[in-house]
């Protein structure tokens, strides 16, 4: 491992919540792909396994921002482990109900309770967050290896779930994704040294975090981003069936999250000077540019290639977000912010999702890559119109002065 990743687990217990956080966070890849594998397989619906998979993300936008603002106040030892015990009923309900062919209104109201899955990344981050707040170089590093856990997520999640759904049965990847939530969330929580200090409501102010300027900016961006990755989920996994080849879909899905492991690698070895706000744009654009060549993929092999390339653009785009994030938010309300962004990212794979689903219905997976296309091109558009937003000075937060603040901007 390079040095500034090595040097950031010099803390003591970044090891043990990193790890914990990395199994916590497999389910994020796994369920809502492993969904769409499951119901495809049991029913060949793909537009109710993208509905319901929108479900899921939908829920999770709304009730995700809530649990973590409950984090920011109580800890998360105090909320974590009581929103883990409902995620996991709502899982093993939806999974029952799928087996046993139950209506479909019984399927969306078990997916939609498990909207309260904790948001492990945040918290992972949160106490990164909380360890390095006076040190924007580690950091920075810091959220680099954060995406890079992330992407490897994105990596093995999709081959996992979809591989035993469709090799084993068709409930094998959500019922290991379950598994590992209920593990990762347990021994995350368990460990209190490192959990970051609660902010009781009295000594909150200001309402919630997404009152921000920026954040707002940041999570509208979010959603059209959001859109891109949920679409491409679902259209790869149709494409590949449409080829004979389903089971390769999660290789292929693994090519796109490798691309962006590696470009987070190398961006978190970079202190890069300027302005966040204009590198943060350049992502955006990048991320959306690279939608076009999905339209032109004729085979499986082609496909990955266009999606390894595209994928180079993404843990850069995201490291960025992270510490616009932490710039625009109160460290009171850090926890909350940062769910804020997963939280459009959520509300954005609902809706990409459920477009592909319908378009591959009716028009097939060839015409429905052309959401994402369509998703970049709106993630673009409103990262132009917020851009004045991010670019304006940031009033001073607890903790830091100004000059902290203008330090971070100019190395994170």
């Amino acid at each position: 491992m390079p040095s500034p990743y090595r040097a950031i687990f010099a803390a003591p217990g970044t090891l043990g919540f990193s790890a914990a956080g990395f199994l916590g966070r497999l389910p994020l890849s796994m369920m809502g792909i492993g969904i769409v594998t499951m119901i495809s397989q049991l029913t060949g619906r793909y537009g109710l396994a993208g509905a319901l998979s929108a479900t899921l993300a939908l829920s999770a936008a709304v009730l995700g921002p809530q649990v973590s603002r409950l984090v920011d106040r109580h800890g998360q030892r105090r909320v974590l482990r009581p929103a883990l015990l409902i995620s996991v009923a709502a899982f093993a309900g939806l999974l029952v109900c799928a087996q046993q062919g139950a209506p479909d209104w019984t399927l969306f109201v078990f997916t939609a309770a498990g909207g309260c899955v904790p948001a492990v990344g945040a918290m992972t981050r949160a106490r990164w967050a909380e360890i390095y707040q006076d040190s924007p170089r580690q950091l920075h590093t810091a959220y680099a290896f954060e995406s890079i856990a992330d992407e490897v997520c994105f990596i093995v999640g999709p081959i996992v779930s979809i591989g035993l759904s469709t090799i084993w049965f068709p409930e094998a990847g959500p019922l290991l994704a379950t598994g590992f939530l209920i593990v990762g969330v347990l021994w995350l929580t368990a460990q209190r040294a490192t959990e970051p200090v609660p902010h009781p409501r009295e000594h909150d102010s200001g309402g919630s975090a997404l009152r921000s300027p920026g954040l707002q900016v940041l999570v509208a961006t979010f959603v059209a981003t959001g859109a891109i990755f949920g679409s491409v989920d679902v259209v790869t996994v149709a494409f590949a069936e449409e080829q004979h080849q389903k089971a390769w879909a999660s290789v292929v899905l693994a090519v796109y999250a490798l691309g962006s492991c590696l470009a987070g690698a190398v961006f978190g070895l970079l202190h890069l000077k300027g302005e966040l706000s204009r590198r943060w744009l350049v992502g955006v654009c990048a991320m959306a540019v690279s939608m076009i060549p999905l339209l032109l993929a004729g085979n499986l092999l082609i496909l990955a290639v266009a999606l390894f390339v595209a994928g180079l653009a993404i843990a850069p785009t995201m490291v960025t977000t992270m510490a616009l994030v932490e710039a625009h938010v109160p460290r009171t309300k850090l926890t909350e912010g940062m769910t804020w962004t997963g939280t459009g990212l959520a509300v954005g794979v609902a809706l990409g999702s459920s477009a592909a689903g319908w378009v591959v219905d009716a028009r097939g997976a060839g015409a429905a890559y052309a959401v994402p296309v369509v998703s970049g091109a709106l993630a673009a558009a409103v990262a132009f119109l917020g851009y004045r937003r991010l670019r304006k000075p940031v009033p001073t937060r607890e903790g830091q002065d100004d000059q902290h603040i203008q330090d971070g901007e100019r190395v994170a």
